[in-house]
């Protein structure tokens, strides 16, 4: 029996002040832009400004990716596009910095971090910073075994948990969340199904790198037969994580739960981080509060997911590559409605009356008021 009582965030995890989010608002209204103006971007100010309990908000400096690793057995069905154990190969690209997440992480100003959790090869072959946290080599096939046995899947969350606690601690202002995985978005889609009640067929998409009709109808039916060992644990979000998902769903779930606790947001990407949000929602109900949406990224169990706890994207490219890359793409918004919120002027008081519109030589007029400061 694990002892692990997720109970315990229940109590721990509260929503972003609502309080300042009001503050927000306000400040808002007195910008010189029109309210409305900046459509999204202000709904994302006001977020960040509760999130960080501080009007004006503080503009993100420190964003931080992290991708957990991971290669699932039951990607030996010929669930995936991509080889069964070859999910250190996604590893190394971002290591090396050939991977979109690394270009757009680079370019972003964005640091990366890549933590094995259930890789399919010699820890050799990757730094020891990478695999340290490894709590197995592959998990199980979840269609006739299960995926982790529950002392793992412990170790696997409370491992999300210490990383989250990491990232708070030195300073991380936004988290982007992804994952390295082949054979992950079957255990996502099993995850999804079995929560919200719905049947394989529903949750069942193409992955990231698309695969044939073939190779859907086998993923298909495994997501059938993993529904089948999910149905009879529903009630034990860390057993359903042991039973059908594995050590990199079992270490993101604790992540986002983790870092809720701490305050930290943090952008979703695809439908690996979907599922594990369902997953936490179900322990946590407040926890979503916490979270963006990065990008739909097509698959249904991720749009499955996403409305069950109430996200809406934050972008819809049609990109389906995974890897972080949706939440790292939403990543310049996110920096964008933060830098305009905590640096764009209030209106003066001698322009409050009649609009910026109609009289703009009254910003110049050298009689005019200082603009009024709100140190929050």
């Amino acid at each position: 029996m694990s002892g692990l009582n997720l109970d315990d965030f229940v109590d721990l995890i509260e929503r972003p002040d609502g309080g300042i989010r009001r503050d927000a608002e306000e400040r808002r209204e007195r910008l010189a832009l029109p309210p409305g103006a900046l459509g999204r971007l202000d709904e994302l100010g006001e977020w960040l400004a509760a999130a960080q309990q501080r009007v004006p908000v503080k503009p993100v400096e420190r964003p931080r990716a992290i991708l957990f690793a991971g290669d699932h057995g039951i990607s030996e069905l010929g669930v995936s596009a991509r080889p069964a154990g070859s999910a250190h190969r996604l590893v190394r690209a971002v290591l090396d910095g050939e991977s979109p997440a690394a270009i757009l992480a680079a370019r972003l100003g964005a640091s990366v971090r890549v933590i094995d959790m259930a890789l399919d090869c010699d820890p050799e072959e990757l730094p020891e910073e990478v695999t340290r946290h490894r709590v197995r080599r592959g998990s199980g096939r979840l269609d006739v075994e299960d995926a982790l046995t529950l002392n793992e899947a412990e170790q696997a969350f409370r491992t999300g948990m210490a990383i989250a606690d990491e990232e708070a601690d030195s300073g991380t202002d936004l988290l982007v969340l992804g994952d390295l995985s082949v054979g992950g978005t079957t255990a996502a889609a099993t995850l999804i199904a079995a929560l919200c009640g719905t049947d394989a067929s529903v949750v069942t998409g193409r992955g990231g790198a698309a695969i044939d009709d073939l190779a859907w109808m086998r993923k298909c039916a495994a997501i059938r037969d993993g529904l089948r060992r999910a149905r009879p644990v529903l009630g034990d979000q860390l057993q359903l994580l042991a039973t059908v998902g594995g050590a990199d769903l079992a270490a993101i779930t604790g992540f986002l739960l983790q870092s809720a606790v701490r305050r930290t947001p943090v952008i979703l990407d695809g439908v690996v981080s979907a599922a594990c949000a369902l997953v936490a929602q179900r322990v946590a109900f407040r926890a979503p509060d916490w979270w963006l949406a990065g990008q739909a990224s097509g698959e249904p169990g991720q749009e499955k997911a996403l409305d069950r706890i109430a996200l809406t994207p934050l972008l819809d490219h049609g990109v389906t590559v995974g890897e972080g890359t949706g939440a790292l793409l939403a990543l310049p918004l996110v920096q964008a409605a933060a830098a305009l919120h905590a640096e764009l002027p209030e209106r003066s008081e001698s322009s409050e009356g009649s609009g910026p519109s109609e009289h703009p030589a009254d910003a110049e007029d050298p009689e005019a008021p200082d603009t009024p400061q709100d140190n929050g």
